[in-house]
């Protein structure tokens, strides 16, 4: 992980192997009770027989799982969870831009499963290509909306199953009333997480014009408290040398907002955290969805005037919201569309497998995580008994 990613060991063991190890813990405790057939109410038939009906619950068959660089080990496993609960077999593809993890991951797969039940095939767009040719039961896969859009139309030229798991541009909106210290601390950590390469990372802040300039003053604190003045190489590398031009163009082509940041290293992929103000929708930064350190602020007077801006681009992965009034976060979340949604806080909804997770339009089709895994695997059969 370090040398693909430069995650710390803390950062590794809680965002890619405890989640997974969890989850793994809460499916082996409930796949049974999930996998029980489910008595559905029954009525008479015209005859004056009696109707009796049942869900029971089958594998697809062979399944396709295409995981992700950014979380290479828990995006991986947690959807081969979901495979293994509804019975199915797995061919896994690990990213190519994570190539020391991917091959970890080939190890893990070799030991544990003999390889008619999980494969690892390794490689890059040739090898997908090759593969989404095959006639598979179902398809999972995380990545990028631009290729999610090539997996759904090979998908839809066999008429496979799948789900997409995607990104987008998730919106942070800070109201007046917000605890800014709170806020601060909890925007900080979702979108510095694994130097901003998460895909429901906050991807841009609208802040209430009369709190902004504090926000941003308590924003350079903590991050220099955090990182003794300097988050170059403490918050992860970015994946590849490429993408690292990629964030250095959002910031060349508007220098004069960045108010915080800016450093980078091409050689290392380092990148520092990075605020800049004063960030209209026509900005380079604001064209698609960052995955990065960057950290971008609006600014509104009117609510409504941000969601009807929201409302008017594709459906982020997720949305989030910081205000002491429950009434006004509820109404923001009323208002608008996303995968999922947070009040107070962000990135926890991921790690918690009680709940589905999953995009929306643009943003992905399909839930995952526990006991949604297991139903997303698994083909619902109808069985009808006249007696």
């Amino acid at each position: 992980m370090f040398t693909d990613l430069g995650k710390s060991r803390p950062e590794t063991e809680y965002a890619e192997i405890k989640l997974v190890l969890d989850e793994l813990d809460y499916c082996l405790e409930n796949l049974e009770s999930w996998a029980k057939p489910i008595e559905m109410p029954s009525k008479q038939h015209a005859t004056g027989a009696e109707i009796v009906s049942k869900v029971t619950f089958q594998p697809y068959g062979v399944s396709y799982i295409v995981g992700p660089f950014n979380y290479p080990i828990q995006l991986t496993f947690s959807p081969l969870l979901g495979a293994i609960m509804g019975g199915n077999t797995a061919i896994i593809k690990p990213s190519e831009n994570t190539p020391s993890v991917a091959a970890v991951i080939e190890k893990i797969v070799k030991d544990a499963f003999p390889p008619n039940y999980v494969s690892v095939i390794q490689g890059s767009i040739e090898e997908n290509t090759l593969l989404l040719s095959f006639k598979f039961d179902y398809i999972f896969f995380t990545g990028s909306p631009n290729v999610g859009k090539i997996v759904m139309r090979a998908a839809a030229e066999q008429l496979i199953p799948l789900t997409l798991e995607l990104g987008g541009k998730s919106p942070t909106i800070v109201h007046k009333d917000a605890n800014l210290d709170k806020a601060v601390e909890r925007i900080a950590r979702g979108k510095w997480m694994n130097c901003g390469q998460t895909c429901v990372a906050p991807d841009y802040l609208y802040v209430h014009e009369s709190v902004k300039e504090e926000l941003i003053q308590r924003f350079k604190i903590h991050l220099q408290k955090t990182y003794d003045g300097n988050s170059l190489g403490k918050i992860g590398k970015i994946v590849s040398q490429q993408q690292v031009m990629n964030l250095a163009g959002y910031l060349d082509a508007v220098k004069e907002k960045v108010v915080y940041g800016g450093r980078y290293d091409l050689e290392t992929r380092y990148f520092e955290a990075t605020i800049m103000d004063n960030i209209v929708w026509q900005d380079a930064v604001m064209q698609q969805e960052i995955f990065g350190p960057i950290l971008p602020i609006l600014t509104y007077s009117d609510v409504d005037t941000v969601l009807d801006e929201i409302n008017s681009r594709p459906k982020p992965l997720a949305l989030y919201v910081f205000s002491e009034d429950k009434d006004f976060a509820e109404d923001v979340l009323s208002k608008t569309t996303s995968g999922d949604a947070e009040i107070n806080s962000t990135l926890i909804h991921v790690g918690i497998h009680f709940l589905p997770f999953g995009g929306v339009g643009t943003s992905g089709m399909g839930k995952y995580h526990g006991q949604y895994s297991f139903q997303t695997f698994s083909h619902m059969r109808s069985i009808v008994e006249l007696r």
